[in-house]
């Protein structure tokens, strides 16, 4: 029986194996950076050891800080969440070497499995259905490029030593591989300290579903059934469910077999998720899907298998390290469905870019029988540009799909963040799509539907409800006196109102003419007409509830000084009120290119006086773990540039001015 847990992780993560180490009467060790000194986990363990400063290579990746921290306040066991050491095979081995148990699997699985070559030459041999590609030892960049040539485009280029996205490319056309590979490389090399590849026939319509598999140290092994996480972005699992849409008991049974046979493979003991990528393109066929690879670990998307299981993969996991076994696998079955939502900080108007800095609002879901939150940090807290950008997880649960997905859309409806800006519109909006209703899923989703998952243009609900809140504060509300509103008031006419609200960087008038409860919206040739509005509201505070078109919403308005902050459908938005430069400013905008978060400057593409087109990429810079090209908002020549290879920056930093054309 395992005494005293040691967390090496931090977040979300550390605070869910915390939760159920203390209801097994477990004593809970957290380590944390410099940045994570008043973190969630860290208050809620029973005791904390400080690792070192913000960047994970020099905390939460030193190994021996974090096994001298397990001897030192009597761990008996290191838990490694996932991430950062959880899939590091020397870890677990200097683990064992200090009698410390490690809770995951054998070094030699990690190894066998960490490696994507060889993991599939070690999956072919045990009959496990693997993708047609390459992955041979010769790295040369010819030999390379024939056998994509011989394997044919589409194609993926992923690093050897890969995950999560990272160091993995798709190749359209044989005239796009060497950028590719050149680019996959580096990306590789920096995240894994390994810039090796693999090449993968892409698959049409591909899917990505996995199957969570649990070994024991008995010889057991024993699945829990599959994920889908085919609704991706950049190859980042945004909303994963469980079980799969369309999965038949044919396909199940072949698939959890050749995961079954995946682990035994490797005499794998703990938690795994064997991931297979799946043909799409028609209904599921049990020679339609292809191992890609294993995570040696527990999984981010966990829950939603705990949700369809009623189990507890953490306590498993514990019961498991400490020698005990896990069930039979008559003895686990599924109920209903579940789904999953990574709530990032990022901004899907600016092309998803990561959003750090102080959560001054957090609002999340309520838990109940149907929704559980899974969340690192809280309100006053702070998003670093230091880790993983995901502020939470939404899990909801329904006795169907179509439930679990309206559950998710109400959950989603609750979301409120300030100033960070999240996913959560974006994410409400996919699972209505009708097409991801109706179980048509691919990971190519939501790249396909970004016009309408990202709408462009202004957001009309938004702006009528943060006119209305300015009508009732300026004490009109029911009762309006016409007389006292300067807008062009006839005689018969509605009362209406016109506002000027500044949205991003732009001026937006916008017109509200209420006609009983209904109210009309106007702004920029476009107008909408919201039915039904009722209105309960408290001080600076207003909540909206209303009939649209397209379903009913509701609306959460809060006064700030700068302006109205409106939470509706998920987009939380600030509508500004004007500032006397507000004008000169956006138009000086369109020729100035700013920092969008912190980060470190990897490339400066251009010079001082080179002429540039609309789109051109001008600056690479590294963020969040992920690299962002900043491009030339139009055409135009470059003036200064405040860009320098190499160089840290702030968010609003000046990088690029443009000018309309070369200075004499």
């Amino acid at each position: 029986m395992i005494k005293t847990l040691l967390i090496a992780n931090r977040g979300e993560i550390a605070r869910r194996v915390i939760r159920t180490a203390h209801r097994m009467g477990i004593r809970c060790i957290a380590v944390y950076s410099d940045a994570d000194a008043d973190a969630l986990h860290v208050r809620e363990a029973d005791d904390a050891v400080h690792l070192g400063p913000a960047p994970a290579a020099e905390s939460y990746l030193l190994a021996d800080k974090i096994i001298e921290a397990a001897k030192a306040t009597g761990a008996d066991a290191i838990h490694p969440g996932y991430g950062f050491l959880s899939e590091n095979a020397e870890f677990a081995e200097a683990c064992a070497a200090n009698d410390i148990i490690f809770v995951g699997p054998p070094a030699q699985a990690i190894r066998a499995m960490g490696l994507k070559d060889q993991a599939k030459t070690l999956m072919e041999d045990a009959g496990v259905p693997v993708t047609p590609g390459y992955h041979g030892e010769n790295q040369d960049p010819a030999v390379l490029k024939q056998a994509a040539d011989t394997i044919g485009y589409p194609l993926l280029i992923k690093a050897v030593a890969g995950g999560g996205g990272k160091g993995m490319r798709k190749v359209e056309a044989a005239e796009g591989f060497a950028d590719a590979l050149e680019s996959c490389q580096r990306e590789a090399a920096k995240s894994f300290g390994d810039d090796r590849v693999l090449i993968e026939k892409f698959i049409t319509s591909p899917r990505h579903i996995e199957v969570q598999v649990f070994g024991d140290s008995h010889g057991r092994v024993v699945h829990m059934y599959e994920r889908d996480c085919s609704l991706q972005r950049r190859h980042q699992k945004v909303i994963e469910e469980a079980p799969a849409p369309g999965m038949t008991p044919d396909v199940r049974a072949a698939m959890c077999s050749a995961a079954i046979n995946a682990a035994k493979a490797v005499n794998y003991t703990g938690a795994g998720t064997v991931e297979f990528i799946v043909d799409g393109s028609g209904e599921l066929r049990e020679d339609g899907f292809y191992f890609m690879e294993m995570n040696t670990r527990l999984q981010v998307e966990h829950p939603v298998t705990e949700m369809i299981t009623g189990l507890d993969l953490v306590e498993l996991q514990l019961h498991v390290a400490a020698g005990g076994s896990v069930p039979l696998q008559d003895q686990i079955s599924i109920r209903g469905h579940a789904m999953e939502a990574r709530l990032y900080a990022e901004d899907p108007d600016a092309g998803f870019l990561p959003s750090t800095g102080p959560l001054d609002i957090l609002r999340l879901p309520e838990e109940d029988a149907h929704t559980r939150i899974d969340t690192g940090v809280a309100e006053g807290g702070e998003v670093s540009l230091f880790y993983d950008p995901m502020i939470a997880k939404i899990i909801t649960f329904d006795a169907d799909r179509e439930g679990a997905a309206y559950m998710m859309a109400y959950a989603l409806d609750e979301v409120g963040v300030y100033p960070v800006k999240t996913n959560a519109g974006f994410m409400r909006r996919a699972v209505l799509d009708e097409d991801f209703l109706a179980g048509r899923v691919n990971t190519g989703f939501i790249e396909q539907r970004l016009e309408t998952l990202v709408p462009a243009g202004l957001d009309l609900k938004g702006l009528g409800f943060a006119a209305l809140a300015s009508m009732i504060e300026a004490g009109e509300g029911d009762d309006v006196d016409p007389f006292a509103i300067a807008d062009g008031w006839r005689l018969n006419a509605a009362p209406r109102l016109r506002n000027r609200f500044v949205v991003g960087e732009e001026t937006v008038e916008v017109g509200l003419r209420l006609d009983g409860s209904d109210m009309r919206v106007s702004a920029a040739d476009a107008e909408l007409r919201i039915n039904s509005v009722e209105g309960d509201f408290d001080a600076a505070l207003y909540h909206f509830d209303a009939e649209a078109e397209d379903g009913p919403l509701s609306a959460d308005v809060l006064r700030m000084d700068a302006g109205f902050l409106v939470s509706c459908r998920g987009d939380t938005r600030l509508y500004a009120f004007p500032h006397p430069e507000a004008d000169a400013d956006a138009a000086e905008a369109g020729g100035v290119i700013k920092a969008p978060m912190p980060g470190k400057v990897l490339a400066v593409n251009v010079k001082a006086g080179a002429t540039v087109a609309k789109g051109d990429a001008l600056v690479v810079l590294e963020a969040m773990k992920m690299e962002h090209a900043l491009t030339a908002p139009r055409d135009g020549v470059i003036g200064e540039l405040g860009a320098v290879a190499g160089a840290q920056v702030a968010e609003g930093d000046v990088l690029v001015m443009l000018a309309d054309e070369a200075e004499d």
